[in-house]
């Protein structure tokens, strides 16, 4: 039996434009990594985290990693000690699924630690309740492809119905990171709460034809079906450069941009690896001439998930 185990979860892209809570997709390279270990306490225990700042907390109650796993046992119904240290390798408040990554590996982690009872689809609500005290709201579009890498849809919270969509082949996406913070509490705050039954129905066609891209091949189809009407009008106005970004990349043959989660990074889809290098030699100039720092990263879309390490 295993004494101690190190898990990987990877960054993910929430929402993808069209699909406000509903689609997410896992980046490659990029996440957070949890080592448990059993204690003799028979308590949860936040021992450490690095890469952070020292901004998380290490109280068991607010933590995100010990949320997920405190409700991982509870469903187990076994009082169980366990110590849990973070190791950060994303940023807070980038809109990469920070808070979903630690979750994520906490769960992959102490799943094997106590011979895997649960699958990794199982894991998805335990992951929730971390989101829920992370931001607010219970979304699983973060922590679901997070836990189980590729394209995922969420079809429905009530039950929880997840589908795992195909990864095109040759898809790849680059994420830029301004250097600026942006809450997901604020980011939510400035959304409508009412839209209009055209915008509902253009959203639909978005999503709708964005999944049918996904299992045809068709980059078109997907390029056409980058449009978000709902969120993102209200949002881009938090992120400086996201329209001068969105129309650099147009000439190059990326298939569309969009904000990943609530910001404020954004990500570009393009059609291979060479296209998504250069959107982001597009993003570094749009950002150098507003006098704003940031980072790049391309990647393919990771299909693998959060893993155990070793």
């Amino acid at each position: 039996m295993y004494r101690s185990i190190t898990a990987f979860a990877p960054a993910t892209v929430a929402n993808v434009s069209c699909g406000f809570d509903i689609l997410g997709f896992a980046i490659d390279g990029m996440g957070d990594k949890v080592t448990v270990s059993f204690n003799e306490q028979k308590k949860l225990c936040v021992t450490g985290i690095t890469g952070d700042g020292g901004k998380l907390p290490l109280e068991v109650e607010k933590n995100t990693c010990s949320v997920a796993i405190q409700a991982l046992l509870d469903q187990m119904g076994t009082p169980i000690g366990i110590d849990i240290y973070l190791e950060k390798g994303l940023a807070l408040g980038s809109g990469m699924g920070s808070s979903a990554a630690s979750a994520a590996a906490a769960l992959v982690a102490t799943n094997t630690l106590l011979g895997n009872p649960f699958t990794k689809e199982e894991l998805v609500p335990f992951a929730m309740e971390a989101e829920r005290i992370a931001c607010g709201s219970a979304h699983a579009d973060n922590v679901a492809p997070s836990i189980l890498g590729g394209f995922v849809l969420i079809r429905g919270y009530e039950p929880l119905d997840i589908v795992k969509l195909p990864v095109p082949k040759g898809i790849y996406c680059t994420l830029v990171h301004p250097h600026i913070e942006l809450k997901t509490s604020d980011s939510r705050s400035v959304l409508r709460k009412q839209i209009s039954l055209k915008e509902s129905t253009v959203q639909s066609g978005n999503i709708a034809g964005f999944i049918a891209g996904l299992y045809t091949n068709d980059f078109g189809l997907i390029s056409r079906s980058l449009k978000d009407v709902i969120a993102e009008p209200s949002r881009a106005l938090l992120i400086p450069g996201f329209y001068e970004l969105r129309d650099a990349i147009k000439s190059i043959g990326a298939l569309g941009s969009g904000i990943s989660g609530s910001g404020p990074t954004i990500f570009v889809l393009s059609p291979n690896g060479e296209i998504a290098l250069e959107a982001g030699e597009k993003a570094k100039d749009v950002f150098h001439k507003i006098g704003l720092g940031a980072d790049v990263y391309v990647s393919e879309v990771n299909n693998r998930g959060a893993f155990v390490l070793g």
